[in-house]
């Protein structure tokens, strides 16, 4: 969504999901402390049927990170087509409130935020239909590590949910990122994971495609509906 203080001049859509963003990141956890702003943590993004979408880990604050991905502040033009933040529904966030009170060095705070990405990833592509995430990058498999309570919720309200939701809808935003994603490929060198990272959009629209037409033919079983095609 765009970036920007919100005006009158703001679509609605974005100032409530704004406002859900920020209601997200000021969630605190059993000691009062509010989880956006740990400093180091890591995160992760969830699409309208629950699915993981993208995970992330931050040494700037969950706060200012998570906003750069929503607020389509990111620099980087390849990172801005990678990841539709109108498709994300739900965040999660596990602060690691402990390296801010100890005496970690860098590289062991690199290391312990390095396991927790790694162990959040695994178990996104393991809980995902698709076993596939939209990060650009494979994160590296390290040792696992207990991870600390995470928050979780919604940034988008009741209402508006039920119309961005619609699959109509999230087909639309989906081909269209899937284009940009793909013009982006066609006019640079990028890496294979990008290409990976197209793959997957194709294979998420394909399901939802799928999902709709089964819907309105009443033809396709929940069983077809919910296999990932393996080609």
């Amino acid at each position: 969504m765009p970036s920007g203080d919100t005006s009158r001049d703001t679509p609605h859509a974005v100032t409530v999901i704004r406002e859900g963003i920020t209601a997200a990141l000021n969630t605190t956890d059993h000691e009062g402390r509010t989880v956006g702003n740990a400093k180091y943590g890591v995160y992760a993004f969830y699409d309208y049927d629950g699915e993981p979408i993208y995970v992330g880990q931050t040494r700037e604050s969950l706060r200012t990170r998570i906003r750069r991905h929503l607020t389509n502040q990111r620099t980087d033009p390849v990172a801005m087509n990678v990841l539709d933040p109108f498709e994300v529904a739900e965040i999660e966030m596990w602060p690691f409130f402990c390296l801010e009170t100890s005496n970690a060095g860098d590289h062991e705070i690199v290391g312990t935020l390095a396991r927790a990405e790694s162990t959040v990833y695994r178990h996104a592509i393991k809980r995902s239909r698709f076993h596939a995430v939209l990060n650009e990058k494979e994160i590296p498999e390290a040792k696992a590590i207990r991870l600390p309570p995470s928050a979780r919720a919604s940034i988008v309200p009741e209402g508006l949910r039920e119309m961005l939701s619609h699959p109509d809808i999230r087909i639309a935003r989906r081909a269209s990122t899937m284009a940009n994603l793909a013009r982006v490929i066609s006019e640079r060198s990028v890496s294979e994971g990008l290409r990976n990272t197209l793959l997957t959009q194709a294979r998420r629209l394909e399901w939802l495609a799928c999902q709709r037409l089964g819907e309105i033919a009443g033809e396709t079983t929940t069983e077809e509906l919910n296999e990932p095609n393996e080609g």
